[in-house]
């Protein structure tokens, strides 16, 4: 049976928006697992998403307090379904990324990160699937805030870009 995912970044409540989006609610609870890249912002946040996720997996940013540090780790990994899945905030500038990820995470699938604020799927040539979900609260220079979904089949991961309209 496929396993579903839900990915976020960035959404940086209650100072980006005052709460998720409704269709990113929607995702939450329908998915089998959710992965939060960082920049919460607000422990609140994770509080409901532990409350309202089946399996959450999730990291802290760069804007997260001692709140946060404290219940969550730098790099958080998991495997699913045969799938190692690993989450991290920063991964750097864009230029290089994928060889320096790939030096780094030899031993994980997927990567989600955020931090950019901009969508981002690659395939770093050594297997590694590198995933930015964007953020579903603050597009930045995006056009149209975003999340992902995920699909875990076999041993294959979908990925799937959503944008929100416009608040």
């Amino acid at each position: 049976m496929p396993l579903t995912l839900t990915l976020l970044a960035d959404t940086h409540l209650p100072k980006r928006a005052k709460e998720l989006p409704a269709e990113v609610w929607a995702a939450v609870e329908s998915s089998d697992v959710v992965v939060h890249a960082g920049d919460w912002t607000d422990v609140s946040l994770l509080d409901e998403l532990e409350a309202r996720a089946d399996n959450l997996l999730a990291c802290y940013g760069n804007n997260d307090g001692a709140d946060l540090r404290a219940r969550l780790p730098l790099v958080a990994r998991a495997e699913f379904d045969g799938v190692r899945l690993a989450v991290v905030h920063e991964t750097g500038q864009k230029q290089g990324r994928e060889a320096r990820m790939a030096a780094l995470y030899p031993d994980v699938d997927v990567l989600v990160f955020g931090h950019s604020h901009i969508p981002w799927d690659t395939d770093t040539g050594t297997g590694l699937r590198l995933l930015n979900p964007g953020s579903p609260t603050d597009r930045r220079r995006q056009p149209f805030c975003t999340y992902m979904t995920a699909v875990i089949d076999g041993s294959a991961l979908q990925a799937e870009l959503h944008r929100l309209p416009p608040r």
